[in-house]
Formats: C-alpha cells, structure tokens, sequence
C-alpha cells in the first residue's frame, strides 16, 4: 500500500496519508459506500451525471459540518449533479445528522467498513483511520475534472473555486 507523508497536516502536525494520489484527468475509481439508509451506493450509479465528492473528516466536527451543509446549500442549484458527502461516520451517525439538518440534496456516505474509498482516493489518514479533508468533481463519464486535497485538515475547501469547477463540468448552474 502507497504511504505518503507530509502531504496534509492536522491541527498543524503531519500526518501520512495511504492509497494513491488522485489526479484530474484520471478514471475516478469506483466505490461501494453505505447511506444513512444502510444502502449501498456505488460511483458507478451516477454513470452519465457530474458527481462531486465532498470528503469530511466527521460531520460532527465544526468545519466538516460547514461543509456539508455548504455543499448542501449549494446542491439545488445544479439539479442533474449528484451531491456525496464521504466520511467514516457510521451510517446511524449520518441518519441522525441528516435529520438534525433537514438535508436532503446531498447523499452522506460512510466509508466505515473497509475504508476502500479512503484507500482507493489515497486520502485515508493512517495515524486515525479518518479521512482527509478534499473535494473531487467527476464528470459524467467518470473522469475526475476537479481535486483539492485541502492541506490542513482543519481548514474548509475553497468552496468558490470548486462551484466554479463543477459549473463548468456540469455545464449547469441555477442562480439563486
């Protein structure tokens, strides 16, 4: 397994991330993540729409909320994108964060079990077995268009600059 340091911090101190480095350009791997539902969801399912990867660290830390609900917020202004919201929150935790925040055009996954998306992504942190914080776009064709590996995991994504991305892949965007 791919280790590589000192490519993101927490709270200041590096910490070794596992699995390769995802690239724009590249094949978005597949995954099999679990809902807040206890359902099984797959990249691959949104075959033929723009996906956009919002990877969290826990929902239930400040930033990571923010981000969710960021993202959330945003969501309905690009009704053929499909919104994920990755963590390794178990999925009783998303269910309970879902319904505490009225979302609903975001899907929260849990990568709990085997932690393959975090490997796969190269964004599984070794030293806690949670995720780096990053945002992906994926085209309808499972390209990825748009990566931000946010460097310090306590620190939000640039929101601005990943709409922006995601518009122009998306080839949508509903003002309001």
């Amino acid at each position: 397994m791919e280790e590589r340091g000192g490519v993101v911090t927490f709270r200041g101190k590096p910490v070794s991330l596992l699995g390769p480095e995802i690239k724009v350009g590249q094949r978005a791997p597949d995954f099999n993540l679990i809902d807040a539902d206890l359902q099984e969801v797959a990249l691959s399912q949104g075959r033929g729409k723009t996906r956009l990867l919002s990877v969290v660290y826990s929902v239930e830390t400040p930033v990571c909320d923010l981000q969710t609900r960021t993202f959330e917020e945003q969501a309905i202004k690009f009704p053929n994108t499909l919104f994920y919201n990755i963590s390794m929150d178990l999925p009783f935790t998303l269910a309970r964060f879902r319904r505490e925040h009225q979302i609903q055009d975001i899907k929260l996954l849990s990568d709990h079990r085997e932690a393959a998306f975090g490997l796969a992504y190269g964004l599984l942190i070794k030293e806690a077995r949670l995720l780096a914080r990053a945002v992906l776009v994926v085209d309808p064709d499972g390209i990825v268009r748009y990566v931000e590996h946010v460097k310090e995991v306590t620190r939000a994504p640039d929101y601005e600059t990943a709409l922006a991305a995601l518009k122009q892949v998306a080839g949508e965007c509903l003002e309001g």
